[in-house]
């Protein structure tokens, strides 16, 4: 068994990961040159390329795909065991990373960081904000969180908040402006922030309903944005309506800092979950995770006004 090559295999996964040496090297802690040594070292080895380089990209070759495909998924397997061998002795330890959009942040994410770091100081969270789906068993994460409705069926999931409604709001200075649409089809005369979608790059179109049916509308305005939050403090700065997840605004619309227009449109949303590979379940740093958010939850649900 070359023991020089199995060192080196999480550099090979970490860079077919990234899609790159530089991106590898700041999520292992090395210099570029180190990760491009034992590259170099690993295809010297087996006496392939395992990767086709340009100047502006790293892809797999079929040699390189073959290698990752097999090393992935055991290298999570001794990572895990390794973990758990840990949470014998003692507390979970170790990394453990999350892919969430933006939104879940606020919503799902914050209160179980805040007290897992008190609880778990061994468990570091790394959380990486994406709008899209993403394959996370690929990109090397331990769980991802989306709404129930995007995730594929051969995922655990574990709900973390209850459903909630998408809502249209403004703030009262642009109703006073512009006064309120009647009815759907007069959204096409006010000034909407537009949502861009990253991946597919296609402007979100507001799902609602009217009259007991579900309708699509096809808005236009001043501003187009990626970002939900970004939506709402435009909405606060008077620049239009926007459409959005209720409890992102519950504060602002108590307040009286943003007001709900057409309430009767609003859509049911069926909430925020966890979700992960059925083999990761096992991983303490994950139970750990989830234990702490059904425990917050179920705080959260005896708290009137708060959202789990």
């Amino acid at each position: 068994m070359d023991r020089d090559l199995l060192s080196h295999l999480p550099v090979i996964v970490a860079v077919a990961r990234r899609g790159g040496f530089a991106l590898a090297a700041a999520e292992l802690g090395m210099s570029p040159s180190a990760v491009s040594h034992a590259v170099r070292l690993v295809e010297e080895r087996i006496g392939q390329p395992l990767f086709a380089r340009t100047t502006r990209s790293v892809s797999l070759t079929e040699a390189g795909k073959a290698l990752v495909d097999t090393a992935a998924p055991a290298l999570q397997d001794i990572a895990d065991r390794m973990d758990r061998i840990r949470a014998i002795k003692g507390r979970p330890s170790g990394l453990l990373r999350l892919n969430v959009p933006n939104i879940a942040v606020p919503l799902a994410v914050t209160p179980v960081v805040a007290a897992m770091a008190e609880r778990y100081p061994d468990v570091t969270i790394e959380l990486l904000t994406d709008q899209g789906l993403v394959d996370i068993v690929g990109e090397g994460f331990d769980a991802g969180i989306r709404l129930g409705e995007m995730i594929a069926q051969d995922m655990v999931t574990v709900r973390l908040t209850p459903p909630f409604n998408a809502v249209i709001v403004a703030s009262p200075a642009y109703v006073g402006r512009h006064g309120r649409p009647r009815g759907v089809t007069d959204l096409s005369d006010h000034n909407c922030v537009g949502y861009r979608l990253v991946r597919s790059g296609a402007l979100y179109r507001w799902d609602l309903t009217e009259d007991g049916k579900d309708v699509v509308a096809e808005t236009k305005g001043t501003v187009i944005v990626t970002d939900s939050l970004a939506a709402i403090d435009l909405a606060l700065a008077g620049v239009g309506l926007i459409y959005v997840f209720e409890p992102l605004v519950r504060a602002e619309l108590a307040a009286g800092r943003l007001v709900q227009i057409l309430p009767q449109t609003a859509i049911e949303e069926p909430g925020l979950f966890l979700y992960f590979p059925r083999r990761a379940s096992m991983a303490p740093k994950l139970r750990a995770f989830i234990d702490t958010a059904q425990e917050i939850g179920r705080a959260s649900l005896r708290t009137p006004g708060r959202v789990a």
